[in-house]
């Protein structure tokens, strides 16, 4: 038994000495045909899509296209079905089951990339729906080296273009089994995977073409966005309503109580201001006999940017002849209500007001709750209110406010004190759609007075999760009414208030052609998108929101404003700029109001002038303005005037605005 024994390991040791013989020529036979030709090295199949370092993943992907050249980036691809349309056509299909005739041809880009085996499979993506590539050489056009080659060229993130048949997987992953595959446009950086996504918000923001590529959620929130402008535009539209367009550069920043940014036109000399409302332009359209108009557009205001306020903004205002607040309180809770339904499927919203933070219930359904704003206040701090006008309004509510530790910044105007009330007894409290009626005049320049409740107007706001949706009111049409509250708005301006409207005289004027009974009405489109994707930040509905510049940023701006400088600069100083008899009649026409020998001392006894007040004899517009105003324009060069002071620039504005028959009329 022992000897048989010694027999079989012997013969298995002889045995395995063999196959290592062969197998040991064989690698040598492989190793010597690779020495002889170099070149027939199989490419890896895949390629290496696992480097970890994104510089070096830059350097190696640009150094690839750039030996590629053009072809890197053809000039077409023709597809037979988009994503969207190959997944309805083809959806239908058994598992497992092909239709190896019917070529087919889409593109997208590719969002993930798998091996297995000798089998390729990728995710290609196109309008927010995916659909699997599936490659097999059995079926690839090309021999097995190109074969490998494509599919170590293509990486995550590449737009590509792909023939081939549509099919299902064995386990029914509808896919598409590729001929050919094309590179139509490289992604040279390294993508977040899948599992970690973009999570730092920042470059979600600053880049919101990666946050697109990278989630699917981002999308979602953007085409609720225009599902809501889709739903207001068909609404009014449905309701014979005409949409206009009016200018974004106005001379004077009307139509809300809002702080404007400033910008320059070159070719006219002046200063203009982005609008931070639509309004007043609109109003002169219902003057000319359009009576139902509507616009949709950015809105820019030069405040504070934080979790609900953006620089620039989207509004919907509309504007209806013969009607009235009451009317358009009926028709918000309509549109508004029936927005939410078609877009949500339902009148009730979830909504989280901060990160993390415990969500609320909105209820949308109509009717909504109506609060009087002064009847309110009075009621929630059980106090009876003077007044608004009195003598002892000012004192009164600013004890009110220090009663309640509610605190406001300067300028402590009625108005402003008022506001503050407002905010911490109703408006914190309002979590369903709920508004509030019936504003003061001071707070509401361009609204109706009330027509039973004296010093209130026909106002309201709508208020959700206790931030203010829309703005409307009963329009006032009372040209003398409009300049007196205007005038009051200046006050409030000299008083420190650099959110006060600006006093429009063209506006005025047109209202003197008649403005029939009107009713306006704004909504914020952001806010409202912001509600209906449970998003607790601005930014999140804004596909480019303001963004504070990165250092890199900052540097190139300012030697771009250097430059711009540079071309800009006048070149001399003021008095070279005006001839000696211009001067001699400029200070000829304002020696009644400054003394000067030379334009820049013009400039610093007015400028001096204009440190306490707003126009020179004070609070409200003189005869010396107009003067000044006159005199200034009639013998100085636009460009000469470019180089005034900000304040004596601020009154040529200001000043310019009123009809020269107005200004002839000041004492």
């Amino acid at each position: 038994m022992t000897e048989e024994l010694t027999k079989n390991a012997l013969k298995k040791k002889l045995k395995a000495e063999e196959a290592a013989r062969k197998k040991a020529a064989k690698e040598a036979e492989r190793a010597a045909k690779a020495a002889a030709n170099p070149t027939q090295k199989k490419t890896k199949l895949g390629g290496d899509d696992i480097e970890l370092d994104p510089t070096q993943y830059y350097e190696n992907r640009l150094r690839t296209v750039n030996n590629m050249g053009p072809a890197a980036y053809p000039h077409k691809f023709h597809t037979t079905h988009t994503i969207k349309d190959f997944i309805t056509q083809f959806s239908c299909l058994e598992d497992g089951g092909h239709l190896e005739d019917t070529v087919t041809a889409i593109a997208g880009r590719i969002s993930a990339k798998r091996t297995q085996g000798k089998l390729m499979f990728y995710d290609i993506n196109g309008d927010g729906l995916k659909v699997q590539i599936m490659s097999d050489l059995r079926n690839f056009d090309g021999d097995e080296e190109k074969f490998r080659e494509t599919h170590a060229l293509i990486k995550r993130g590449d737009i590509v273009g792909v023939i081939g048949f549509p099919g299902k997987s064995k386990k029914g992953e509808l896919s598409i089994f590729p001929k050919s595959i094309v590179l139509l446009s490289p992604c040279l950086h390294m993508l977040p995977t899948s599992r970690s996504g973009l999570k730092n918000q920042e470059v979600r923001y600053r880049q919101r073409y990666l946050d697109l590529i990278l989630s699917a959620d981002t999308r979602k929130v953007f085409e609720t966005r225009g599902k809501v402008i889709n739903y207001i535009r068909r609404y009014l539209d449905e309701r014979d309503f005409l949409e206009v367009e009016t200018p974004l550069m106005n001379m004077i920043p009307g139509g809300a109580t809002a702080k404007p940014f400033i910008t320059y036109h070159n070719d006219l000399h002046l200063s203009m201001y982005m609008r931070v409302a639509p309004e007043l332009y609109l109003k002169q359209l219902i003057i000319g006999g359009l009576e139902r108009v509507y616009e949709i557009g950015r809105q820019f205001r030069n405040e504070s940017i934080d979790l609900t306020h953006n620089p620039e903004f989207t509004t919907c205002e509309f504007y209806m002849a013969y009607a009235d607040y009451n009317d358009l309180m009926e028709m918000s809770e309509d549109m508004v209500s029936g927005l939410v339904r078609e877009v949500t499927g339902s009148y009730i919203v979830q909504y989280a007001a901060d990160e993390g933070g415990e969500p609320m219930t909105i209820d949308f359904s109509p009717p909504w709750k109506r609060v009087p704003m002064i009847a309110g206040l009075e009621e929630a701090t059980g106090e009876k209110f003077p007044p608004l006008e009195s003598e002892g309004a000012h004192a009164f509510f600013s004890a009110l406010c220090a009663k309640h530790n509610i605190e406001c910044s300067p300028p402590r105007t009625v108005a402003r004190l008022v506001d503050k009330l407002v905010g911490h007894f109703l408006e914190d409290n309002m979590i369903n759609p709920t508004f509030i009626t019936d504003h003061p005049e001071m707070m509401s320049p361009l609204a109706k007075s009330h027509r039973s409740m004296p010093g209130l107007t026909e106002r309201f706001e709508l208020f959700v999760a206790k931030r203010e949706l829309l703005n409307a009111y009963t329009e006032l049409n009372m040209p003398t009414v409009q300049r007196q509250r205007f005038e009051e708005q200046a006050r409030q301006a000299s008083a420190g208030d650099d959110e006060a409207q600006v006093h429009d005289e063209d506006f005025c004027v047109a209202m003197e052609y008649g403005l029939p009974p009107t009713a306006g009405w704004g909504l914020g489109i952001d806010r409202l998108t912001m509600f209906l994707t449970n998003k607790w930040n601005i930014k999140e509905v804004l596909l480019f929101p303001a963004m504070k510049p990165t250092d890199e940023q900052a540097a190139r701006i300012r030697a771009l404003h250097k430059n711009d400088a540079a071309q800009m600069s006048p070149g001399g100083s003021s008095t070279a700029d005006i001839s000696p008899d211009a001067l001699t009649a400029l200070t000829a026409a304002i020696k009644s109001v400054v003394i000067a020998n030379s334009l820049s001392e013009v400039y610093e006894g007015l400028n001096n002038k204009l440190q306490q007040s707003q126009f020179l004899g004070g609070n409200s517009p003189s005869k010396e303005d107009s003067i000044v105003y006159d005199a200034l324009t009639a013998h100085v060069p636009r460009e000469a005037l470019r180089s005034a002071p900000p304040a004596i620039c601020g009154l040529l504005r200001t000043v310019g605005a009123f009809a020269p028959h107005v200004r002839s009329s000041w004492n």
